[in-house]
């Protein structure tokens, strides 16, 4: 940390406002370029994980009791990569969900050119529907505030200039400062840092609230309560690498998800039956919905060797997306609103609300 704020005229900022002109803002990282050509989610690593959320997506129908229409919602949906994926996986569920499923984009970037025209596509999410609402890493891009402890133990907002320099602010006060009793007490030691995550939990709320009955669910790297990592998880990431988090609009600038905070903040703010949530690693979500990295049996080598190939390309994407060191350390937050969790977590006649922690 430097000493005595300095910067342009203007003068450094807090990281919140910073972020979001660096990626919102006219010129920003995210209205001018597509997630997928700096950073590879589980969305870009196998059609696995669309077909593992079309299969989520027909449980949930399910417990909704297949309604004439039937919602799906991406939020921070990039470029429409995983509403596509679902979409080529439809026809091979049983019934006619394909038929009935509305699919709604929601993202703040344009509408990419060749999308197909099932899509919806909007800043806003519809209001009032039933179904699955599904944010893949949309939380971590949420822009908050940052705290750091100074010499004397004050937690203190940290301010940014637009190079990156960083200087101590005013102390962390009113609702900031009770986040952080709550959420991330930080201790005396100097140096010590947390993300402030009001603003994710004030918008997974509002995520949350557009669905009268279904299923949301965030999907991100996260961490609670209980572990919370003593100096923040604050970079940058372009062209496939990490950097240094600078907020000039020439790179992805992400923190991990409070992910308890946030299922706190939608069970508040929810309407009766919305639940508290419940928190899964990635690996074990996508194994209950099929996924498997299993091989395929070594005799069908012989007996067929075009599908033993098949199956093992199979079984080497899956094996990616649930690596426990990898993709499969995501943790999914399934939140319920007004029906119980879709098998095989869910217990029928209850409302699915397990504590997140």
């Amino acid at each position: 940390m430097t000493g005595p704020a300095r910067g342009p005229a203007r003068g450094p900022r807090r990281w919140r406002e910073a972020a979001e002109e660096a990626l919102y803002g006219p010129a920003g990282f995210f209205v001018r370029h597509a997630p997928a050509d700096h950073f590879r989610t589980s969305v870009h690593a196998s059609p696995l994980f669309a077909g593992a959320v079309a299969e989520l997506l027909r449980r949930v129908d399910e417990v909704l009791g297949h309604p004439g229409e039937l919602a799906l919602i991406d939020y921070g949906a990039g470029r429409g990569e995983l509403l596509t994926g679902v979409l080529a996986a439809l026809p091979a569920l049983p019934g006619d969900l394909a038929a009935r499923v509305r699919l709604h984009a929601v993202e703040r970037a344009r509408r990419p050119d060749g999308l197909d025209p099932a899509v919806a596509w909007s800043a806003d999410p519809p209001r009032g529907v039933s179904g699955l609402l599904f944010a893949n890493e949309w939380l971590d891009d949420i822009p908050v505030d940052i705290a750091e402890t100074d010499e004397d133990g004050v937690p203190r907002h940290v301010l940014v200039d637009a190079d990156g320099t960083e200087h101590l602010g005013e102390p962390v006060g009113g609702e900031d400062a009770g986040w952080l009793a709550r959420w991330w007490p930080l201790q005396p030691e100097p140096g010590l840092r947390a993300e402030i995550g009001r603003t994710r939990d004030a918008a997974w709320a509002r995520a949350v609230s557009c669905l009268e009955r279904g299923l949301a669910v965030a999907v991100d790297y996260a961490h609670t309560r209980a572990a919370r990592p003593p100096l923040g998880t604050l970079t940058g990431y372009r062209g496939g690498r990490e950097v240094r988090p600078v907020p000039d609009g020439s790179r992805d600038l992400t923190a991990h998800v409070a992910l308890d905070a946030c299922a706190a903040a939608a069970g508040r703010a929810g309407a009766p039956g919305t639940g508290a949530g419940l928190p899964l690693s990635q690996r074990e979500a996508l194994h209950a919905l099929g996924v498997s990295g299993a091989r395929p049996p070594l005799a069908l080598a012989s007996d067929d060797p075009a599908a033993y190939v098949r199956l093992l390309g199979r079984a080497g994407e899956a094996a990616e997306l649930t690596d426990p060191a990898g993709l499969g350390a995501f943790t999914w937050l399934l939140q319920p609103r007004g029906i119980p969790l879709p098998p095989p977590w869910g217990v029928h006649g209850e409302a699915g609300d397990r504590p997140s922690g």
